[in-house]
């Protein structure tokens, strides 16, 4: 069994240990020779590039990626070549796209914040004149972690964006409580798996640390959680890992924000906390093959990332102060605000497995 993956990050670096175990054959296309999946790393080269891409994908069984970032021309060269590609073209191209996921959102009647293609201030600023005078603006393409998305209180707001052409999203600026992720795996005959429903909570635009399971969750959230997501998956449909960011609003609706088609930084948890991590899932599902156990080994899991770094020098005192919490370096240079690691701790009350997380992953800071 040989799975390429395009993109070289940490993404692909934690996909390394599970194929090992299950005996697959991990190659990996990396944008540049000191990539975070270095151990896996078979050709290094320009993912836009369609000579390279199937270069690169002609020996192996199936296509998945670190990032949702080919290009669709990239993405029909290998289907034409016939080469397996999970996920497909059309579902990842409504990863890529904002407008295009919403529109495909709103199509399935799947609930998501109120909002609007503009293509110019005179749009945004109907748009805020019926929306309280505020609202968010997303660039379609390209943004993550804070990048690509500001909040906007005058119709001038976006003028720089706008300036370079193109249209943009415009949303209602959700009052939400706390923001959740519901994870779920499906493989091309139709199985689904189902991780608990997480609670993320950003800083400055970046996911800083998850809850797994997300606190007050049970019931109607996290039945509704799950619903969005088979739905999603189901709908568009997606093999591999789907990660569905969700806004949890102050008065109890459940919203989209944001949709990612390869494992997600929500899920890391699962490395440590699940029955399956999300990455022996992803490789499972891309390949076919039966999905694993999706329960959780404790009660609770907690994810913190680490941002700036470096680690490894840090390592023995950390390791000393917590010694049962797992750490996680993404093999990346140290730099203010990156993130170059994680660490989790799990156990059956919440407080002491926040308390060990976050005592761990100060020692990098």
């Amino acid at each position: 069994m040989r799975v390429g993956v395009i993109g070289g990050g940490q993404l692909a670096r934690m996909m390394i240990p599970p194929a090992i175990a299950l005996g697959i054959e991990l190659r990996v296309l990396s944008e540049n020779e000191g990539s975070s999946a270095v151990q896996a790393t078979t050709a290094v080269g320009d993912y836009t590039d369609v000579d390279i891409v199937l270069r690169f994908a002609r020996d192996v069984d199936v296509i998945t990626f670190d990032h949702e970032h080919v290009p669709q021309e990239v993405l029909a060269a290998l289907v034409e070549s016939g080469v397996a590609v999970r996920p497909g073209p059309a579902a990842l191209a409504v990863a890529q796209d904002k407008l295009l996921m919403r529109e495909e959102l709103t199509r399935l009647g799947l609930p998501v914040p109120e909002w609007a293609r503009v293509a110019s201030a005179a749009e945004l600023g109907a748009f805020l004149e019926t929306h309280g005078g505020s609202a968010v603006v997303k660039t379609p393409r390209g943004g993550y972690d804070g990048k690509g998305v500001r909040v906007v209180r005058s119709a001038d707001g976006a003028d720089d964006w706008f300036a370079r052409g193109g249209d943009l999203l415009v949303e209602e600026l959700v009052g939400f409580r706390r923001e959740l992720a519901q994870l779920v795996a499906r493989r091309p005959s139709g199985e689904l798996g189902v991780w608990p429903v997480v609670e993320s909570v950003q800083r400055d635009g970046i996911c800083a640390e998850v809850i797994a399971p997300a606190p007050n969750s049970s019931g109607r959230v996290a039945d509704l959680a799950a619903d969005i997501a088979t739905t999603v998956a189901e709908s568009l449909d997606v093999t591999g890992v789907l990660a569905v960011e969700l806004f949890e609003t102050s008065d109890e609706r459940i919203l989209i924000n944001e949709l990612a088609m390869r494992p997600h930084n929500t899920g890391h948890w699962s490395i440590d906390g699940a029955r399956t991590s999300q990455f022996e899932q992803h490789l499972r599902a891309v390949l076919d093959l039966p999905l694993g156990a999706t329960g959780t080994h404790r009660e609770w899991s907690v994810m913190v990332n680490v941002l700036g770094g470096p680690i490894v020098p840090r390592y023995p005192a950390a390791m000393v102060d917590q010694p049962t919490v797992k750490f996680h370096d993404y093999g990346k240079e140290a730099r203010p605000g990156r993130k170059v690691g994680h660490v989790t701790a799990i156990g059956n009350d919440l407080d002491e497995v926040v308390y060990q997380a976050r005592a761990a992953a100060g020692f990098f800071e």
